[in-house]
């Protein structure tokens, strides 16, 4: 596979992941307009569903996003793909531990953990299958 192609592919899955993300946003501005007229307020008035409901959208939209993003890497761009998701992943960790920090016991603070254990997960994983490729491309000796 070319150089050449594979930048074409990637530009292609760029645009696409520009225009998932437009989809996305407007269906956020749609679906808080709605979430607000079920509630009896009028979009963008005093009477808007609280953050919750925003950062719920928001990561549901998300989840989609990534999912359509992720399956349609091609598998010559899937390493590269890792090596970003691991370097995500340690941010997580540093904001999961920030959010698990708190002395008094909360929500968020069990969320942060669970967030520590799945991005832990994550990244040792990533190691351990970047490991097993590398050594796919050592030569054997007898």
């Amino acid at each position: 596979m070319a150089v050449e192609n594979l930048a074409e592919q990637a530009g292609r899955m760029a645009e696409k992941a520009n225009e998932l993300a437009a989809a996305a946003r407007a269906l956020a501005e749609s679906s808080a307009d709605a979430v607000t007229a079920a509630v009896g307020g009028a979009p963008h008035a005093a009477a808007t569903p609280g953050p919750f409901w925003y950062l719920f959208t928001i990561f549901v939209l998300a989840v989609f996003v990534g999912y359509y993003v992720v399956w349609r890497v091609t598998p010559a761009l899937h390493s590269p793909l890792m090596a970003v998701t691991n370097a995500i992943s340690s941010v997580i960790i540093v904001g999961a531990l920030i959010a698990a920090g708190p002395a008094h016991f909360s929500a968020s603070q069990v969320m942060g953990f669970l967030a520590v254990i799945l991005a832990s997960v994550n990244i040792f994983g990533g190691f351990i299958v970047t490991q097993r490729m590398l050594a796919m491309f050592k030569k054997k000796t007898k």
